[in-house]
């Protein structure tokens, strides 16, 4: 039996909304600890971020970094490079089962529970793209678009990410083509895109759009050298490319938990106080089912469950 005295709370992430809810936390005195796999999430891999208020522009790699310094600031602990294996409730007793790289365990003990473990990317799930991972294939323009100076790449996705990876792209490579599965009708070929972004992509002269462009293949043995794709009579189509940028949407990180409600998507369903349906466990930014995935309102969410947690110990 575990006879060590359990934390007040958890918070599992450290990106916008884990950070938020840790300096919060912090501020009220919790015994906590922020148990997380890496430091910033999507935040650090979202490149120009210019919607955060009061900072005009700023490198979302950066945004990210003060989020840290801000809580660390005030003393708390990040337990980095753990991956949460499962949440098992004990009585009223929440047990973070977790591991590092290494296969080390640790069990971790608290009263209460925030999930802010936020969302990873979508595949594709097409031949050679498995194989071809790392290898010109990537899933973060920001991180890897640096190495395709001067050649030739190609933009998967029909969202806010793929057209910054298609900006980004045009400043760097030789020609970028960006494959957007929706007619030019819809919105500009993006409907779920910001204008402004949209406008941006059209005026780069290194950047092609292919509208109804279905991804089929990704071609290469040891490094990317071309994708196949269906144009909009269905026919096959090959592109000349070194590298590709898959950006086709996110999975919420919520499978290590199963005592809460999840949508469809898989993600944790919360209520305006960012409770779930499990006493003790709350839940905040992008691996929510919050309708807008974005860091403004992922610091909200953070905010608020964490002073939903702490309002749900001080009852307890």
């Amino acid at each position: 039996m575990n006879t060590e005295k359990p934390l007040d709370l958890i918070i599992i992430g450290a990106a916008a909304a884990g950070c938020a809810a840790a300096v919060y936390s912090a501020r009220r005195n919790l015994n906590f600890v922020v148990v997380t796999k890496d430091i910033g999430g999507e935040v650090a891999l979202s490149g120009i971020v210019e919607n955060w208020l009061g900072i005009e522009s700023i490198q979302g790699f950066e945004l990210a970094q003060q989020f840290h310094k801000h809580a660390k600031a005030y003393g708390v602990q990040f337990d980095e490079g753990r991956t949460v294996e499962k949440i098992v409730q004990n009585e009223n007793i929440h047990e973070v089962h977790t591991t590092l790289a290494s296969g080390e365990m640790h069990v971790y003990r608290a009263k209460a529970v925030i999930v802010a473990s936020g969302i990873h990317p979508r595949e594709l799930t097409v031949p050679g793209e498995e194989m071809l991972k790392n290898k010109g294939v990537t899933y973060c323009t920001v991180c890897d678009g640096p190495l395709f100076k001067g050649k030739v790449t190609a933009t998967v996705g029909a969202g806010n990410a793929g057209l910054e990876s298609a900006l980004m792209m045009g400043g760097i490579a030789e020609k970028t083509y960006l494959l957007t599965k929706y007619k030019e009708s819809e919105n500009g070929g993006f409907p779920k895109g910001e204008n402004i972004l949209i406008d941006k992509v059209k005026q780069l002269k290194t950047v092609e759009i292919m509208y109804q462009a279905e991804t089929t293949t990704i071609l290469g043995n040891t490094k990317v050298t071309g994708l196949t794709y269906k144009d909009a009579s269905g026919k096959e189509q090959t592109l000349e490319v070194d590298g590709v940028m898959v950006h086709i949407g996110m999975i919420p990180n919520s499978q290590f938990i199963d005592c809460v409600n999840k949508n469809k998507q898989g993600e944790i369903e919360v209520n305006l106080r960012c409770e779930t349906n499990c006493p003790g466990i709350f839940a905040a930014g992008d691996v929510t089912n919050v309708a807008y995935k974005q860091i403004a309102i992922a610091v909200g969410q953070g905010v608020t469950s964490a002073l939903s947690a702490i309002d749900y110990i001080n009852r307890k």
